[in-house]
Parts: C-alpha cells; structure tokens; sequence
C-alpha cells in the first residue's frame, strides 16, 4: 500500500480550509433552516434569526454596532462598493480619492476605471519593507480629496499598515472628523482580519471596512463590508432591499451562518496572539536565515509584519519553478496574489518596494494559519533549501 502524500498547506493568504465547526453549522443550515429571511412565516423568521446571529457576532469581533454590518459576496464586492458609491456620492466635494500603490487589484482596477470617468487617483509610495509614505500621503490630500483607502495587512508580504494614523491624518486635514462632508477612510481588512485589531467604532478608526470569510476558515463567496455609525453611501446592488437596503438579493443563508461561526473562532484566536502563526513564522525564518545563503526578506521581521505572512526571494532560483517541485512534497506555497495570478507581469508589490526583476522572480510567498504546524517547518525549511542548492547549481536562474 502507498503511503499517505504529506500536505504541508502554506498559502493561507490565497484561501483557508474551512474549519470542520463551520462546514458542519452549514450543512445544518442549509438542511434545516432553508427559509427565505425575507418571507414572514416561521421558516423565513427562523433564517432571519440565523443571519442576525451571524451579524452580531461579527459585529462583536470589531467593536461595532450588528446595524453597521453588511452582508456580501466578499472583499471584491466590499471594496468595490465603497470606492465606486463614494465616488459617486461625494463627486460635488471632489474627484480626487487615494489608494496606496499596493492595494489590491479589486481597489486599483476600479480606481482605473473611476480614472476613466474623470476621476484623479494618486497612488501613495511605500519603503523597502512595504511601509506607507506617511508625508507623502499628507501632502497628496487636497480640498477635493474625498476618500483614502489603504489595506489592512498587505497581501503579499504581510507588512501592517498604520490605519489609525491614516485616519489621524485625514481627520487633520480635512478640519475635523465630520463624515457628511470630510474625507472618508476606507480599508480592505481581507488580510487583516483575525490577525490584528480591527474597529469601526472608535473617533480614528476607518468609516468602512471589508473583510472576505474564506481567508479565516470560513466559506467562500461570502464577507461583509462594515460602515461606521452615522456614515452613509448609496447602494451598489439594487433590488428586493435587503441588507437594510445597501445589499439586495436573497442572503447567503447557510454562508453566512458559517461566516459567524469562522469570526466567533477568528476573534478567539487572535485574543491568545495567534500562537501557531507566530512560532512557524518565526521558526521558518530563522532557519532559512541560518542555512540557505542568498535570500532577500521582503516581510518586515519587526512588529510591523503580521505573522500571517513571510515573503522571502531566493536569488539565483525562479519562484515559480521552486513552487512546483515544492508541490511534489505536498508542501503549498505561493508567488504573491493568487487573485491577481491570471494578470502577465510581475508582482506590483515587490516592484513597489525597489526590488529589482531578479529579486522578484525568486520571490516565495509562506502564509500562516492557525492550523499551521510548528514541527512541519523543519521540514519545509529542509525540503526548501535543498531545491535551492540544487537550482543554484543547475544554473536554472538566467
């Protein structure tokens, strides 16, 4: 009898395994609570009760009000949403929005567009290790600024990015934190989530936030978009009103039961410091440190790097090359966004941050999750740094 195949799953930016708690609180809901929330007997109160639940436990995890809490298809739609409603709403005040130079492509696609309806987007720089440009930042807000958006925890290399002070800024800027007419701070929280602390409650925390529940165990196809008290944009999906009108369509009943559950274990998690992720970031990056020559640390490896992520470049090896014979390991890991892997060209991040095409090339994306395994790191590190001997000397990188 062959032997079981090794899986070592380490490309947790891309997507989770949905934890056994949520598929099976799912299957339940989809089997026993199939109502419509929007129907008025029994059966379609008992799936309102659902989505509520789901709301308010998620609500919980980022200090806000369930009300602030709107249900959707996920990060793409969420970001969507805010930049292109916002846009529209505000266009009296302004047609100039900031986004970082790199965000994800669900905000610099539709900032491309909105540029094509004659609408001006600046893109702010970052540092070698994926630090924002604060000053840049302060001198690129105008009188007609209306919206700033920045992630959470960058995609591709982990770095926490300083959303409070964003905020701060903005608030400054624009005279006083009034969201009727000020500027408007939205972040893409898709990496973010679980793995730092998130509010839309507080005076400097964001006035939208967005989150997808496949990148903490819970289903696909489903997130939320969170819009702090007292801020109002128009809806980007029309219909039957649901969602308090911002969102219409029948919900995703059973996917949302299960985007609750993933938040109520998310937040668990994270209140005990994320214990897997941290050790296996920690203990692969030493190694790799301590015994493959020639590597480049794009994650920063100081409190401003999330422990979700590690990005490291191999000089001399391909990073896709290196992806696919890790595979034959039953070892998973990634070259960057697997949302922007159908687009030709390299990494936008890493060219962001000055790394030279070589450097991106050889760049190898390691992402955490809390199922993660310690021990499994010695092994990954010993399978990595044996493909890159062997690359090196093969002379593959030309």
């Amino acid at each position: 009898m062959s032997k079981e195949k090794r899986l070592i799953y380490l490309d947790n930016s891309a997507t989770t395994r949905q934890a056994d708690e949520v598929t099976d609180l799912m299957a339940d809901v989809a089997r026993n609570t199939f109502g419509n929330p929007s129907s008025l007997y029994s059966l379609g109160m008992d799936a309102e009760k659902v989505v509520e639940n789901a709301r308010k436990t998620f609500a919980k995890t980022i200090s806000a009000d369930p009300s602030c809490v709107i249900f959707n298809s996920g990060g793409t739609e969420g970001d969507n949403t805010v930049l292109r409603e916002v846009a529209h709403a505000r266009r009296h005040q302004g047609k100039h929005i900031i986004v970082s130079s790199v965000e994800h492509p669900a905000v610099l696609e539709c900032c491309g567009r909105l540029e094509q309806d004659g609408y001006r987007v600046t893109k702010i720089g970052v540092d070698s290790l994926c630090h924002l440009n604060m000053d840049e930042l302060a001198d690129a807000i105008d009188d007609e600024t209306t919206l700033i958006s920045v992630m959470a925890v960058n995609n591709e290399v982990g770095t926490i990015m300083p959303i409070r002070d964003i905020v701060k800024l903005a608030h400054e800027k624009a005279g006083k934190p009034d969201r009727s007419s000020g500027i408007l701070v939205h972040t893409d929280a898709v990496q973010g989530y679980g793995k730092v602390d998130l509010s839309v409650k507080g005076e400097n925390d964001p006035d939208f936030l967005t989150v997808s529940a496949h990148k903490f165990h819970g289903p696909k196809g489903v997130g939320a978009l969170a819009v702090k008290k007292g801020t109002l944009i128009p809806a980007l999906i029309l219909g039957g009103g649901q969602e308090r009108g911002y969102r219409s369509g029948t919900e995703n009943v059973p996917g949302i039961a299960g985007m609750g559950k993933a938040a109520e274990l998310a937040y668990s998690d994270m209140k005990n410091g994320s214990p897997a992720m941290h050790e296996c970031r920690s203990r692969l990056l030493g190694i790799l440190k301590d015994q493959v020559k020639d590597i480049l640390i794009n994650s920063p490896e100081d409190e401003t790097g999330a422990d979700s992520v590690l990005n490291v470049s191999f000089l001399g090896v391909r990073g896709e090359v290196l992806l696919h014979v890790l595979e034959e390991d039953g070892i998973y890991v990634s070259t960057g966004s697997a949302c922007s892997s159908n687009h030709k060209g390299q990494s936008h991040v890493l060219r962001a941050m000055g790394r030279s095409p070589k450097e991106i090339e050889g760049a190898v994306r390691f992402s955490f999750s809390r199922y993660s395994d310690p021990a499994d790191m010695d092994f990954v590190a010993d399978r990595v740094k044996a493909e890159v001997e062997r690359f090196r000397k093969l002379g593959s990188f030309r």
